[in-house]
């Protein structure tokens, strides 16, 4: 897991964007930074360097069937007809190849031992309760237009506050906890060039069984969806939404966070033990929060994740050598 965490290349999703069947050319510089919560949180910025913790800025390009994103060290080239991905190494002046489908292996064996990992420190009263009726959720989505406006990438934009919440049905979330998604978005024009940058992310997320990435990469999604099975409704509406939205987002911080039940809370502050007696989605929840994120107050919400995302510039004249393999590289 930490390998995989290290090695990928994070894929930000222009949601809320629809495209047209024409390919277009496009050419972005954008800053993305991405910081996870708990032992994964711990993981990620152990191994992942200075991106971890201060982001990456990267040029994007699409030409065709083919995207690449290009960092100060590290590069990538997806290309969507051969089912190929190109990771370079900006530095060395290498590179190596990996197919789709080892790429959905390797998604497949994280999920997998990120299901046993959290398995094992559910305990066995967890286990018991995997066998008992799933609990039947309910989403409520809110969006908040907040009047403030300011300039990105040379267009103007409004701010835009989405909120999801995922609970149990019946059940409000302070009594039975959930899950909380916020979107805090910087919406601009429609800019046409942009839909297609998301048309080639959808394309591709789909071609790997999974277009949710927030954010994340396709490993990091794996894992923590693995141990937080409610943010799948919650992405699904937001997937579903966001189309309805109008302007194009050109900045967003995501942020999704764990909410303990009432009865988790209580008995979290009346012990430094991990909760073991409070069962339902609520105690799932809690038992989760409670070792993975010291700095959640007893009580309070545990973020899982944060995806902060710009556009700071857009350009529509893309060359064949913007999404090729630089001269003189040798694959590895």
């Amino acid at each position: 897991m930490k390998r995989l965490l290290i090695s990928c290349v994070v894929a930000v999703p222009l949601l809320g964007l629809t495209a047209g069947p024409a390919w277009a050319e496009v050419k972005t510089r954008e800053k993305t930074h991405v910081s996870l919560g708990g032992m994964l949180g711990k993981m990620f910025n152990l191994f992942g360097g200075k991106s971890a913790k201060e982001g990456v800025v990267q040029t994007t390009a699409v030409k065709g069937n083919r995207k690449s994103s290009m960092s100060d060290e590290t590069g990538q080239i997806i290309d969507l007809g051969e089912e190929k991905i190109y990771k370079l190494d900006l530095k060395k002046k290498t590179y190596e190849v990996m197919t789709f489908e080892e790429l959905r292996q390797k998604m497949r064996e994280a999920r997998e031992k990120a299901e046993k990992d959290a398995a094992a420190q559910q305990g066995k009263e967890e286990k018991t309760q995997k066998n008992e009726p799933q609990k039947e959720l309910e989403v409520d989505f809110n969006v908040k237009e907040t009047g403030q406006k300011k300039q990105l990438a040379g267009y103007d934009t409004r701010e835009v506050i989405i909120t999801i919440t995922v609970r149990e049905k019946g059940k409000t979330l302070e009594d039975a906890g959930g899950i909380v998604m916020t979107m805090d978005e910087w919406l601009g024009p429609q800019i046409p060039a942009l839909k297609e940058l998301a048309e080639f992310d959808i394309k591709y997320w789909k071609a790997l069984q999974g277009s949710e990435t927030m954010g994340l990469s396709a490993e990091q999604l794996s894992a923590v969806m693995a141990m937080y099975p409610m943010m799948k409704p919650a992405m699904e509406r937001m997937q579903k939404e966001a189309p309805k939205l109008q302007g194009t987002p050109l900045a967003s911080t995501t942020t999704v966070e764990g909410v303990p039940s009432k009865e988790a809370a209580a008995q979290k502050q009346t012990s430094s033990e991990q909760p073991k007696s409070v069962g339902g989605l609520g105690g799932l929840i809690a038992r989760k929060m409670a070792k993975k994120d010291d700095n959640a107050a007893a009580g309070g919400h545990a973020v899982i994740f944060t995806a902060e995302h710009e556009v700071q510039e857009i350009q529509t004249a893309v060359t064949a050598d913007d999404v090729g393999i630089p001269a003189g590289f040798k694959q590895k």
